[in-house]
């Protein structure tokens, strides 16, 4: 996420300083032609995902750690942070559903298939 976000930043640049010489950054034109929503998942926090988010070109929802410690393993890790394959399923879903692809009934019948506790505790709001 990093380097995505210096070549963005650096192509922004490049635009200003050469308006008859645009260039497109590397995550724009990598995913421009691609159709539907983009979900990012990372064991850091949700921050580092995010800071692309202005140059993805569609709906794009992160997911993201913000804290270890609680966790005895990276499994476990994902689980807690809501960051396991089932919330990479559900996000994707819940962002189809905001654009208006899938229904809600879809979604909660996710939330059910892959038992997910939708009263869970906040991890964000729970973590030291």
């Amino acid at each position: 996420y990093k380097n995505l976000h210096r070549d963005a930043l650096d192509t922004e640049r490049w635009n200003m300083l050469h308006p008859d010489e645009p260039k497109e950054a590397y995550v724009t034109r990598l995913l421009k032609d691609e159709e539907g929503v983009f979900v990012a998942a990372s064991d850091y926090v949700k921050a580092l995902p995010e800071s692309i988010a202005r140059w993805i070109p569609g709906r794009f929802h992160t997911l993201g750690t913000d804290g270890f410690g609680l966790s005895e393993s990276r499994a476990a890790l994902r689980d807690y942070f809501e960051v396991d394959a089932r919330y990479i399923v559900l996000a994707t879903l819940y962002t189809l559903y905001r654009d208006g692809k899938v229904s809600k009934t879809q979604v909660k019948k996710a939330i059910k298939d892959l038992n997910i506790d939708p009263d869970k505790v906040n991890p964000v709001r729970h973590s030291k």
